[in-house]
């Protein structure tokens, strides 16, 4: 248990809660429904995908910058992180989101409050059809966390933060008109606790959970395998072995990028 005589392993959950916090108070501030009709979904999805690049740069040189549950997950499904990393990073993400959700319930008028509940399938979109949109938005998120985060990876361009941040923007824009763009179960449970109201409220968990092993496991076994032992990889789950010292330099010389996986 090195990670729980950790400092750093406390201010990584600690990152987890608050970047969570923040980006379900700007995301779902954004999707408000201020006045009658259909949502602005370019007005919220390019507020969801500044912020998800905004906190994942912030936070991401402590935590790995997840403020997803679905994200955690994959890393978990692909031998990235321990279990007991992963169970405390979900839990900070969950208070982190019923955190940020509160503080905006309790700075919305009376209302507007009953507005926060932004995922809910459209209609005539079947929990089967609704499902299905959670995985491919999940799963197109989870392979471009790992691809642009991938320390193998030669020739890296560009920011890592900000194309995740795209990514949780092009979900949003196809995914609104459907379910209203789930991908992150911690910012889909908020709300609903806070507004109760879980009708179909399993969408947002299983079909985020499935994208993401799905992504964890198509990027790390064919896309661009992973060639380690079983026995490494179960050690990287029970946290038998503490990782690289954070002050090792890069024998090439490059300038040091966010990575999104377990520190």
């Amino acid at each position: 248990m090195w990670e729980f005589r950790s400092m750093s392993f406390w201010r990584a959950v600690f990152a987890e809660f608050f970047g969570t916090m923040f980006f379900v108070f700007f995301g779902l501030g954004a999707a408000l429904r201020w006045t009658t009709g259909p949502h602005h979904v370019l007005h919220v999805a390019f507020c969801f995908g500044l912020a998800a690049a905004t906190l994942i740069q912030s936070i991401g040189h402590i935590s790995g910058g997840h403020i997803n549950p679905a994200v955690t997950f994959a890393y978990l499904i692909g031998s990235q992180m321990s279990l007991f990393r992963a169970v405390f990073y979900m839990a900070a993400q969950l208070l982190g989101a019923m955190a940020g959700a509160a503080v905006l319930y309790g700075v919305t008028p009376n209302n507007m409050r009953g507005t926060l509940a932004l995922n809910t399938l459209q209609p005539g979109v079947s929990v089967g059809m609704a499902t299905t949109v959670e995985v491919f938005l999940t799963l197109q998120l989870v392979v471009c966390v790992f691809a642009v985060t991938d320390d193998r990876r030669n020739g890296r361009l560009g920011s890592a933060a900000l194309a995740i941040g795209f990514s949780v923007t092009i979900g949003h824009l196809m995914g609104m008109q459907y379910t209203g763009a789930g991908m992150n179960p911690a910012r889909s449970f908020a709300p609903a606790v806070l507004v109760r109201n879980f009708v179909n409220h399993w969408v947002y968990w299983v079909g985020p959970m499935i994208g993401a092993a799905m992504g964890a496991l198509l990027y790390d076994f064919m896309l661009f395998p992973r060639m380690r032992a079983l026995s490494e990889r179960l050690a990287t789950l029970k946290g038998s072995r503490p990782p690289e010292s954070d002050s090792q330099q890069d024998p090439r010389g490059d300038p040091i990028e966010l990575k999104t996986q377990a520190l």
